[in-house]
Parts: C-alpha cells; sequence; structure tokens
C-alpha cells in the first residue's frame, strides 16, 4: 500500500502537466485588455528564430519562433497550407525538429529568390523585391504604417467596411508608429476585435529608417550599422506583447533592400511583400490580382484620394482578398 501511494505521488507531478498541456487552449493569447496602457515588447522574453515541425490541437505547424510570456513558453507556429499565423503553447504542442519541407517554406525560399529590380548597371541595392503580385481575381489590399506624426486615416479603413462582414486589410506596421500611436492602435485591434476589418499585421520594421537627400543604396533598412534582428524580431515582439499575431509577411521601407536583406527574411522564415500597384507613384489601372499599396498613417493623401477615385470608377479589381491568398 505505502509503495503504491509513493508511486501515485511521484506520477502526480507528471498526470497534473499532461492534464495542464491537454486543457491549453489554442491559439494561446496573451492578454492585453482594449484601452489598457501599451505594454513594452519586454514582456515577451527569450525570443528566438527556430524550425520545428509540431502538432497542437489535431493540426500540423511549423514553429517559426519560441518565446516566454509571464513565465510561460509560447511558440509563435505557421499554418504550412494557409500560411495562417498563431501563438500556441509549447507544453500543449509535440514538437520535432523540421523534415523535409511544406507550402509554406516552399513560399519563404521562392519569394526570397526573387531580387526584384536593380535599378542600374553594378547597383548593390534591390527594388521591390519579393511576392508583387497576387494569385486569381480580384485585388489585395496593403496599407503602410510607417512612423508619422499624422493620426491614422480611421475614415479610410471605416470606408471599406460592411455590415456583417469583416473587410481584409493587410496593415504592415512599423514599430516606432505603434510606440507614438497607441490610441490608433488599439482602435484598430478593436475594429479587429469587433469583426469590421480583418486585420493582418505584416512586419514593417522596428524603427523604419529615413533620412531625406540620401540616396536609396544608402538608405532605409541600408542605413549603415542597422541591427537586423532588432529590425525584425522586435517589432514581433511588440505586436505579441499587445495581444496580437504577427504573420509570415514582411514589407521593406521604401520597398527597397538588398540581397543581404533578402538572405535574412529566409532565415527569419518570412516572405518579403512588395506591391505591383503602389497608387500613389504608379499611373497604370491595378490589374487582377493586384497587391495595392496606400499610405494609411496620414503622410499619402494622393494615395487614398486615387484608391477612393478608382473605387468609384468601378476600375479597382474586386472582391478584396486577405494577403494570405496571394502567393
Amino acid at each position: 500500500m505505502k509503495k503504491a501511494l509513493a508511486l501515485l505521488l511521484a506520477l502526480w507531478p507528471l498526470a497534473a502537466t499532461g492534464a495542464r498541456a491537454t486543457d491549453r487552449p489554442s491559439p494561446a493569447k496573451v492578454e492585453a485588455p482594449l484601452g489598457a496602457p501599451l505594454q513594452p515588447l519586454q514582456r515577451v522574453e527569450d525570443y528566438r528564430v527556430i524550425l520545428k515541425t509540431c502538432s497542437a490541437a489535431g493540426k500540423q505547424r511549423v514553429a517559426v519562433r519560441e518565446m516566454r510570456v509571464g513565465g510561460e513558453k509560447l511558440l509563435l507556429t505557421v499554418d504550412p497550407q494557409t500560411l495562417a499565423a498563431s501563438l500556441e503553447y509549447a507544453d500543449g504542442s509535440d514538437c520535432s525538429e523540421a523534415q523535409g519541407t511544406s507550402r509554406f517554406l516552399e513560399l519563404v525560399d521562392h519569394y526570397a529568390a526573387d531580387m526584384g529590380k536593380q535599378p542600374s548597371a553594378g547597383a548593390t541595392w534591390l527594388e521591390n523585391a519579393g511576392l508583387k503580385h497576387g494569385r486569381g481575381e480580384g485585388a489585395y489590399l496593403t496599407g503602410d504604417l510607417c512612423p508619422s506624426r499624422k493620426p491614422l486615416d480611421r475614415a479610410f479603413l471605416q470606408s471599406l467596411e460592411k455590415p456583417g462582414e469583416a473587410a481584409p486589410v493587410a496593415l504592415a506596421v512599423s514599430g516606432l508608429w505603434l510606440t507614438h500611436h497607441p490610441a490608433d492602435f488599439a482602435w484598430l485591434r478593436r475594429e479587429k476585435a469587433e469583426g469590421r476589418l480583418a486585420i493582418t499585421f505584416v512586419n514593417h520594421s522596428y524603427s523604419h529608417p529615413y533620412r531625406p537627400g540620401l540616396p536609396d543604396g544608402q538608405n532605409f533598412l541600408l542605413e549603415p550599422g542597422l541591427d537586423k534582428d532588432r529590425e525584425v524580431l522586435d517589432l514581433e515582439r511588440l505586436l505579441i506583447a499587445n495581444g496580437e499575431t504577427p504573420s509570415v509577411f514582411f514589407r521593406f521601407p521604401g520597398l527597397i533592400s538588398d540581397r543581404e536583406w533578402m538572405a535574412t527574411l529566409r532565415r527569419d522564415h518570412l516572405i518579403p511583400l512588395g506591391s505591383d500597384a503602389w497608387l500613389a507613384v504608379s499611373p497604370a489601372k491595378p490589374p487582377g490580382g493586384a497587391i495595392l499599396l496606400v499610405h494609411a498613417n496620414g503622410n499619402e493623401p494622393f494615395g487614398l484620394n486615387r484608391f477612393d477615385s478608382l473605387r468609384q470608377k468601378g476600375e479597382l479589381p474586386k472582391p478584396f482578398r486577405p494577403i494570405n491568398e496571394a502567393p
């Protein structure tokens, strides 16, 4: 009897752990109440890039990040077919080192190899590299949120909304925009939570550097001395710390990159997102499958006005589709 009791007590912690793992909700949720003060990115600790194949809640996922939040070990995972990203509890996931490939990883490799346009012979920098045009009909609306002193163009985003239907839009958010516009970010989160906007958050770098007058080959993320890990990973940490999930997409500030940056995105398992219809600078009528680019940060009213004009004339491909369907 005593031996049986001792064995039971020895196994109890394992049984409790197993029960806790199976009772975990999926996806995991980082608490960040709407209207609460913005949380610092340091809330997300031990954040690092990984590549594992996991089974969580009966579904196969690819884990690309691991971290700790409030003492809990979490994974950032990707559905290898739909590209949907979600957070999962590590103790509720059965993971092993990634073997073979998947649609997701093939797309990462494919678009990292697309070097875009080299503006002149011998140039080392790239323009509009990666995914520039989507599959099928319709269009993929993307809005950049670069650092800005002006408020979010809420009226533009509200104009997309329809009763009973969440309007899909990919917002490329920079860390400095987010930290300087907490009320606008909270508004976006509320529109998403209440089903008016289906927002995919795209990484647009943390600091989004830009120096007027410098040539593109020395500007944006090509500014000498930048910490690539900080630019990519700290933006992800900031989103997670504030209750949102980063997607598998990364948009280069100014659509300017180089081969080294493209290799960095491949290492970090991210898809570079370009555009074939930057409305403020492209005079052509957007084709079916266009990846539309506007700025919703108050800095580019011409692009928003052109969007409205094209929409009123019926010259925008319809319907607007989620960016995950583009590759």
